[in-house]
């Protein structure tokens, strides 16, 4: 056994050694884009925000083809943005299209724990979130600023989704019900609605009438995260026509 074992080991290091004088060599290297990067700067922040967009294959800026748009919370390059875009390009490859192509504007975090948030009255989030409380600025930030320029830049048909995750999916819950039109479908992941002693769950959602597709889902996030996620499910399920769907 110890024979047939140091063979393997011999076997294993002169592969190795035979490899290292077989290796190709380097000829360009280029960079490998999948989209572009923006530098923007708001004026309702008063403050320089890049946006990371990602452009499906094909994308020409003379074609007349229009594409629906993702807008993803978390949008940094090492967040959410490069796992979120491969899946957009895998579910919309012509063998699986499971969703149409898909423009994604990943938003850049500059200071998520103010822009994601509303004014909180409990002592305990104001001293760990010093920062916190205006989300209400960064709504008008999407609304007003970025979603007309990726409008006017780009090929768009008008269907928007929202993707936010955390605190992402408590501004994502936040503008479902206090400004449902922005966005033709919601994905809610794993909301911090525990904010501010769960005050969102007591807020009556603002009446909608186009079609919209809201998900939710949770992880194994504990007990609050889980029972308000489906808290939050269950409340807008009591005011859901038959036109729209959701998912939990």
């Amino acid at each position: 056994m110890k024979t047939a074992t140091s063979l393997i080991v011999l076997f294993i290091i002169a592969m190795l050694f035979n490899n290292s004088f077989a290796q190709s060599k380097i000829k360009t290297t280029n960079a490998l884009n999948i989209g572009e990067k923006l530098k923007i700067h708001s004026i309702i922040l008063n403050e320089d925000r890049i946006l990371n967009i990602y452009l499906p294959n094909g994308y020409a800026k003379d074609s007349i083809k229009k594409y629906p748009v993702i807008c993803l919370l978390d949008g940094s390059i090492n967040e959410d943005f490069i796992h979120i875009s491969g899946l957009v390009q895998f579910g919309s490859f012509s063998w699986i299209n499971m969703i149409p192509e898909t423009i994604v504007v990943g938003i850049a975090n500059v200071d998520r724990k103010r822009d994601f948030t509303f004014p909180t009255k409990v002592k305990r989030d104001k001293r760990e979130f010093p920062t916190t409380g205006k989300s209400q600025k960064f709504i008008n930030f999407i609304e007003s600023e970025l979603q007309p320029l990726i409008t006017k830049t780009y090929h768009t048909n008008g269907i928007k989704t929202l993707i936010g995750q955390s605190l992402g999916g408590l501004l994502a819950t936040e503008i479902l019900f206090k400004k449902p039109a922005m966005f033709t479908n919601y994905i809610i992941i794993s909301p911090s609605i525990w904010w501010n002693k769960e005050s969102l769950l007591k807020m009556e959602p603002q009446k909608y009438t186009s079609k919209k597709s809201i998900y939710i889902a949770v992880g194994k996030e504990g007990k609050v995260m889980e029972r308000t996620a489906k808290e939050l499910y269950e409340k807008l399920n009591l005011n859901k026509e038959k036109k729209h769907q959701l998912v939990f």
